[in-house]
């Protein structure tokens, strides 16, 4: 029998009670997997752990231009008529498994409790589309959703960028890309629990929850690892953002972490580079949760509370 796993008592009760049953069912290690198994085996969960998904007045799925063919995305409003904002979302799963079905509980909550259009992005995955795939097809849509925004009815003076974990690492890249290149224009940027530093996990989070805590170490390795086709991309900015030389001039964001997350601390240091570089910056850190826990909304409160944070920082955005 293994040795039982010891954790914090800081831990939400909700948080510990579902990674106890993780433990029961002893779902095999990312890094014992390959991308295929791994993806047949967390799909489904995720889409359960997302919650019921609500109802809303518009749901379609359109297919985009993109340098790879066309972007699969999804777009969801609550009411129709008028311009309202948008959140162009990017979904998480370490750049090798997600789409749209596993975040679309998510999608739904957060353009029902925003008043919000919301883009949920398709893009390619690793291994079969390794960097930069997933930030050519990210790039892709922002730009097809500033040229389109009158007809999906968005006011292109609100429009943001987000995503959670991988997805938060697009955001991140996304947003200098767009300053780069002089737009299209963003209003702000959403990152939950994102990553931004992929040469190096030396971090304290990293090294006190790496193991036990949801993600682990060795998952993270695994991403990179599938990601990457070399070792000396990590340090490219585009795949590691914090490691970017310049922040300036960037759209005002919102950071949310979570207390026993790996990537808790180069979220916060990101954070801090963009607020040294005189951006204005939100950061909300969530006591007792773990990476992912937004997008298990349907079972852990900590997430609903999220999700309503980032619909109160989308609703007002340009006000």
């Amino acid at each position: 029998m293994p040795e039982p796993i010891t954790r914090s008592e800081r831990l939400d009760p909700e948080v510990r009670a579902l990674l106890e049953m993780m433990d029961a069912q002893g779902v095999p290690p990312l890094e014992s997997q390959d991308p295929v198994e791994a993806r047949k085996s967390r799909e489904g969960p995720m889409k359960m752990l997302g919650g019921e998904p609500v109802a809303l007045a518009r749901v379609e799925d359109l297919t985009i231009p993109g340098p790879g063919g066309g972007v699969p995305v999804r777009v969801y409003a609550s009411e129709l008529g008028g311009l309202r904002p948008a959140l162009i979302y990017f979904h998480g799963g370490g750049f090798a498994f997600g789409n749209l079905d596993t975040h679309d509980a998510v999608c739904r909550s957060l353009a029902k409790e925003s008043g919000a259009v919301v883009i949920a992005v398709d893009y390619r995955l690793s291994p079969e589309h390794k960097f930069p795939a997933a930030v050519e097809d990210a790039h892709a849509a922002v730009v097809w959703v500033a040229a389109n925004a009158k007809s999906l009815g968005i006011d292109t003076r609100r429009i943001a960028v987000s995503g959670d974990s991988a997805g938060g690492n697009l955001a991140t890249v996304i947003a200098i890309r767009c300053r780069e290149a002089g737009g299209p224009a963003l209003a702000s940027q959403v990152l939950i629990y994102p990553v931004t530093d992929m040469s190096s996990f030396d971090t304290d989070s990293h090294r006190e929850f790496g193991e036990g805590y949801f993600l682990s170490r060795a998952g993270m390795e695994w991403f990179t690892g599938h990601y990457l086709s070399s070792a000396d991309l990590a340090r490219n900015p585009e795949v590691s953002p914090l490691l970017a030389p310049d922040l300036s001039a960037l759209p005002p964001a919102l950071v949310i972490t979570a207390e026993f997350d790996p990537l808790r601390d180069e979220g916060e240091a990101y954070a801090k580079r963009l607020q040294k570089a005189g951006v204005p910056v939100t950061v909300t850190r969530y006591p007792g949760m773990i990476h992912a826990f937004v997008s298990m909304r349907g079972v852990l409160a900590g997430g609903r509370q999220a999700i309503q944070e980032v619909a109160k920082f989308i609703r007002s955005m340009g006000a």
